[in-house]
């Protein structure tokens, strides 16, 4: 009797423990279940760890840049400039601050797909001299000595020790939470509704002249494209960040390609391009609808059509369509 009570007590016990740190729950979303990796299974407090240290500046070498000081959560995690200078160094980026949503999906990230998970990704802004700067083995220990997180990542972890790769792990687990697919668009299709008016015009000018690299659902296809904003690119600095793919791959086909952007919540992410060169939905119109026959660095796709033929009102329903997929909802849950 009394071995079957403390059997019982030791069972109500580990529950209570595997409760204490429970696995998160994603929504189905319109594309399927939020993939994860099996090494990486989000979990609430995971989630809550990760989410702590993307908005801490203490990730920086000056105490002074999170994570969200290049990601904002009412920009839809970009930050409305073209190149920021938000970093440690003052000095600005070469590429403009990508959005943060859906990235569960992304089997690369940064413009160039140069990292092949989220995990990996963080590494990248942590340690760059002109974003976070930060020396790991220093993130470490000033974390270690902080007053709650040793406490933070033994909940998740079950060792207060903390490591670089936990770390990560927490950060990743949170940013796969960022999902927006509630917009007009979202909210249309789940009842099986058909656009009207102006929407729907723009919708017939999107599938013709958009959708071959924005897929319906996640609005990109996950690869990467020549889109044709520049004619040739010589500026070796910065690592051949400028090269684009070709900087990852070294193959001459992938010069000038990026990676193609979700046309998801465009209300709030201007400016636009890899480069954020263009100021508007306006300016990013002016390049995309004319002959690009004669650029070399112009993708196969921009060349088997005649984008000049689109007229003003295509594209004035063009941009209501593509509004229409802004998740304003997605901005309101945000801190």
């Amino acid at each position: 009797m009394g071995y079957a009570w403390m059997l019982f007590i030791g069972i109500l016990g580990s529950c209570g423990q595997e409760n204490a740190n429970a696995p998160y729950v994603f929504p189905i979303t319109p594309v399927g279940e939020v993939p994860q990796p099996a090494h990486n299974l989000a979990t609430e407090k995971g989630v809550t760890l990760g989410k702590k240290l993307f908005f801490d500046p203490r990730l920086s070498a000056n105490n002074a840049v999170s994570c969200a000081s290049c990601h904002h959560t009412d920009k839809a995690f970009s930050d409305g400039v073209a190149l920021t200078t938000m970093g440690v160094s003052g000095n600005p980026l070469v590429r403009h601050s990508p959005s943060l949503f859906n990235l569960a999906w992304h089997e690369g990230l940064f413009w160039d797909g140069g990292s092949k998970n989220i995990e990996a990704q963080a590494f990248g802004p942590l340690t760059h001299p002109d974003e976070m700067g930060m020396d790991l083995q220093d993130l470490v220990h000033k974390l270690q000595a902080d007053d709650e997180y040793p406490a933070l990542f033994k909940e998740v972890w079950g060792t207060d020790s903390i490591t670089t790769q936990r770390l990560v792990r927490a950060l990743a687990q949170y940013e796969r939470t960022l999902l927006s697919f509630n917009s007009p668009y979202d909210q249309r299709v789940a009842k099986n509704l058909p656009a009207e008016g102006e929407v729907l015009e723009g919708e017939k000018v999107f599938v013709q002249y958009c959708a071959a690299c924005h897929i319906p659902g996640l609005f990109t296809d996950l690869s990467y494209h020549a889109n044709g904003i520049d004619t040739a690119i010589k500026d070796r600095s910065h690592e051949l960040t400028h090269f684009g793919r070709y900087r990852i791959t070294n193959d001459s086909v992938d010069l000038g390609r990026f990676k193609t952007p979700s046309l998801r919540n465009l209300a709030f992410t201007a400016p636009y391009m890899h480069d954020g060169r263009f100021a508007t939905l306006d300016d990013v119109f002016a390049h995309y609808f004319r002959d690009h026959t004669a650029n070399p660095l112009a993708d196969s796709l921009l060349k088997s059509q005649d984008y000049s033929q689109v007229d003003p009102q295509q594209k004035k329903a063009l941009k209501a369509f593509l509004m229409s997929l802004s998740d304003s909802s997605f901005i309101r849950a945000q801190p």
